[in-house]
């Protein structure tokens, strides 16, 4: 597999990373697959594990799974909504989060540590200066680096006008975009990505298949025209469909390999929760990054949508319940 350097940190990540918003019991109730999964996603080449306290189970599953692995890689988990109720700004909460963390995950380092959702006013209230997008987190952050507990730090969220102005403060080394940078969603590219390259961030991709918007066709849908989706975004759906059949290449590969045909973005996660998904997606990406032509046309594509319409489901709903795995219990 490719492997690219994320940003300051010098890391080498492979392109495709796991993420485990879906390793979990309640989105995958056989451990024993999700065990197999992870693992076999480390034999592949994927080297960088992503998790969170707010992913129902997936520290205490990955901790499993990871148990024992003798191949190098790196892992990261994030700070917000636990325990609960969440108080932001108490620095002895954030520590007893991160304790708990590494218990979970059966580890005594972190290698990134992500404010989750930093972006989203009115989700966390981080600061206590809102100009300068300080609170008691950057305390804590600096004083686990300076224990060792972490490496580097981050920021992970899904805006794309508010992150680029906590992102400017030079503190964050790596910064996990997700929901806005895909096939036929590129709002990050307005601001995100730019910034990102400013501060010589590592720039990781989340969901770049739209949590499931992007992994298959939704054809019947498309044709009798969801009540949710605005008549551009049903022509834009419609263009790309045939630019797919033209290519031949299955949708979820061309959403995939679109993002890592960006040289500045250094990997993008994979929400496989099965050892035929990770095949799949490392297949995918080993492919390499698009031509040209290819990616020309996409813009095009891109460019009849070039926002989110007003009121579109942050999640497209089509004919399917989404299913995020939420907070342990």
């Amino acid at each position: 597999m490719e492997k690219r350097i994320l940003g300051r940190t010098g890391l080498e990540v492979g392109v495709l990373g796991m993420g485990g918003a879906f390793i979990t019991v309640r989105a995958q109730p056989d451990r024993e697959e999700a065990r197999r999964a992870v693992r076999r996603a480390l034999e592949l080449g994927v080297n960088y594990v992503d998790t969170a306290p707010t992913y129902s189970d997936s520290e205490e599953v990955l901790g499993y799974a990871l148990a024992s692995v003798s191949a190098p890689y790196y892992l990261s988990t994030k700070l917000g909504g636990r325990p609960q109720p969440f108080n932001p700004k108490d620095k002895a909460l954030l520590r007893r989060s991160v304790e708990e963390s590494l218990r979970l995950l059966r580890r005594d380092r972190i290698d990134i540590l992500f404010v989750h959702e930093p972006d989203r006013p009115g989700q966390y209230d981080w600061w206590t200066d809102y100009d300068s997008f300080h609170g008691p987190v950057n305390e804590v952050l600096d004083e686990l680096k300076s224990e060792g507990i972490i490496r580097f730090t981050g920021l992970g969220g899904t805006t794309v006008y508010e992150m680029p102005h906590i992102m400017a403060t030079g503190r964050y080394d790596v910064v996990l975009t997700a929901f806005n940078y895909s096939l036929l969603w590129r709002e990050a590219t307005i601001a995100v990505l730019p910034e990102a390259k400013r501060q010589g961030m590592g720039i990781i991709v989340g969901s770049p298949l739209q949590q499931g918007a992007l992994s298959r066709r939704y054809d019947e849908e498309i044709r009798s025209g969801a009540r949710w989706m605005s008549p551009p975004r049903r022509d834009q759906y419609r263009r790309l469909y045939s630019l797919v059949d033209e290519l031949g290449i299955p949708l979820p590969e061309l959403g995939l390999r679109f993002v890592i045909s960006n040289p500045d973005i250094s990997m993008t996660l994979t929400g496989a929760r099965s050892v035929d998904e990770v095949e799949a997606n490392v297949a995918a990406v080993n492919r390499g990054p698009l031509p040209s032509d290819v990616l020309a046309r996409l813009q095009e594509i891109a460019d009849t949508v070039p926002f989110r319409p007003y009121a579109e489901p942050f999640f497209p709903p089509f004919n399917r319940p989404h299913v995020w795995p939420g907070p342990a219990r």
